[in-house]
């Protein structure tokens, strides 16, 4: 009897267009489920989603059935539907062109798992407000 088994870990990183601040604390944990909902329906899994208002981080077990850019097509065009059905503000919402997509190692889950939940802290370490404009 054959199998196939697989275990694909893939963090995804992807940006509002033209990096626009509009994934605002009301809508963020409603737009997470919504996308883990998106990788449940193509028989892959989130491990880890984070993010500010301009961009999101996730840590994804991509099915061996999926292939990646039908997978990250399928998460930005359905969120981007579904966000738009949330209120005036998001009328015009859309996804930047393109992604990062980064195969990750077992041994690095745990470290890119707390990378990915603390986003919001890291950045403001990182890009003061008045440096980056983040209000």
């Amino acid at each position: 009897m054959g199998q196939t088994l697989s275990r694909i870990l893939i963090h995804l990183i992807f940006t509002t267009k033209n990096r626009a601040p509009i994934i605002s604390p009301e809508v963020e944990a409603d737009l997470y489920a919504y996308k883990a909902g998106i990788l449940r329906n193509h028989e892959s899994r989130v491990l880890a989603i984070g993010g500010v208002k301009d961009h999101v981080h996730l840590l994804v077990l991509q099915s061996r059935n999926v292939a990646l850019s039908k997978l990250v097509m399928h998460l930005k065009k359905d969120s981007s539907k579904w966000i738009k059905t949330k209120g005036r503000e998001f009328e015009t919402f859309a996804w930047q062109d393109g992604y990062g997509a980064f195969s990750i190692g077992e041994s690095a889950i745990e470290q890119l798992t707390g990378y990915i939940r603390t986003q919001k802290k890291r950045r403001k370490e990182v890009f003061p407000r008045r440096v980056c404009g983040i209000p």
